[in-house]
């Protein structure tokens, strides 16, 4: 059997290195095609075409950014959310606690609306209460991603195109009372965005009847003569609202008396019945004298309510006390029979 011979590179070679590469014919080996190269041409080409790819997505992608087709994720501290005046007044409820919790539990699953400003900044068009849920998870749990809000980046051609987005989107997730829809038209004709109130109605509202329309003017009078007064306005009825806007419209100077007499008013309730109270001309509910509170003795506090209840309260108030007095009634009772 013949022996393998073993292949090895030329001992003159230095150690590691490999024999010179020659240029060999092409027709040196037949059946092997030689690797061609590409002409000059074909390679600018080809370069051409990766560039006017790239610069086709990148165009592309810049559209869609613009256009409000692609979902920014943005610093929450960007957004600046007053840049325009909220149509929802704020108040803690039970709708804002479940909205953090299902951002806790399962993200943001709907964008905000926001638009570009200077120096990085956006302003926020819609979404006032998801960016507010998220600064307070992000306040509260410290986890960084509670610190970024997905937002679509919109262009309104002017102030009352934001205004209108603003008041579209509101209008169809949350339920805004007259008061807050009337108070928007105000706070935008007061920002200059519309001339009149009755323009803001036109814009903001126009898809609404012109019953609904109505009423919501109707309201405006009440949010220019009592805004700041009103303790509870959003609980305030379409019923009550619109005889307090007919009140308001022939008694202008019931404005001034109604700002002292809201004040005091700790529910909704009160504060509706000292409404009614004004608007029948009758004296309204009187609050309830506060308690009379006595200590004849050290450790013993006497609480005296004006339905005539007292109260025994206080260190010294112990069982050798209660069998004192209660000797003493007994004592007393006998004495005056």
């Amino acid at each position: 059997m013949s022996k393998r011979k073993r292949l090895s590179p030329p001992a003159f070679l230095p150690e590691g290195a490999a024999p010179a590469a020659h240029d060999t014919p092409a027709d040196a080996f037949p059946g092997l095609a030689p690797r061609r190269r590409s002409a000059p041409i074909a390679d600018v080409a080809a370069d051409s075409s990766a560039v006017a790819a790239l610069e086709e997505i990148s165009r592309t992608m810049s559209e869609a950014r613009e256009g409000g087709r692609m979902v920014l994720e943005l610093p929450l501290e960007a957004v600046d959310l007053d840049h325009l005046v909220r149509d929802r007044l704020p108040v803690e409820d039970e709708d804002m606690a479940a909205l953090r919790d299902s951002l806790r539990a399962r993200g943001q699953q709907m964008p905000i609306e926001v638009t570009r400003l200077a120096d990085g900044r956006y302003g926020l068009i819609s979404g006032w209460r998801r960016c507010h849920a998220l600064r307070q998870l992000a306040r509260d749990t410290g986890e960084a991603r509670f610190s970024t809000v997905l937002a679509l980046l919109r262009r309104p051609e002017q102030t009352s195109g934001a205004y209108l987005a603003m008041v579209e989107e509101n209008e169809i997730r949350a339920a805004l009372c007259h008061y807050e829809r009337a108070r928007i038209v105000v706070k935008a004709v007061e920002q200059g965005v519309f001339g009149s109130d009755r323009e803001g109605l036109a814009v903001l509202f126009g898809s609404a009847s012109r019953a609904k329309r109505s009423k919501i003017g109707s309201f405006v009078g009440i949010v220019r003569a009592l805004d700041g007064d009103l303790q509870f306005p959003r609980a305030l009825g379409e019923r009550l609202g619109l005889s307090l806007a007919k009140a308001l419209e022939d008694r202008p100077a019931l404005a001034e008396g109604l700002g002292g007499l809201l004040a005091g008013s700790a529910t909704p309730e009160e504060e509706q019945a000292r409404l009614r109270a004004a608007l029948e001309d009758r004296p309204a509910p009187a609050k309830a004298p506060a308690a009379q509170v006595d200590t004849p003795a050290p450790g013993i506090k006497v609480t005296r309510k004006a339905s005539g209840a007292i109260t025994l309260g206080g260190a010294g108030v112990d069982a050798a006390l209660h069998a004192r007095l209660l000797a003493w009634l007994a004592t007393a009772g006998a004495r005056d029979s």
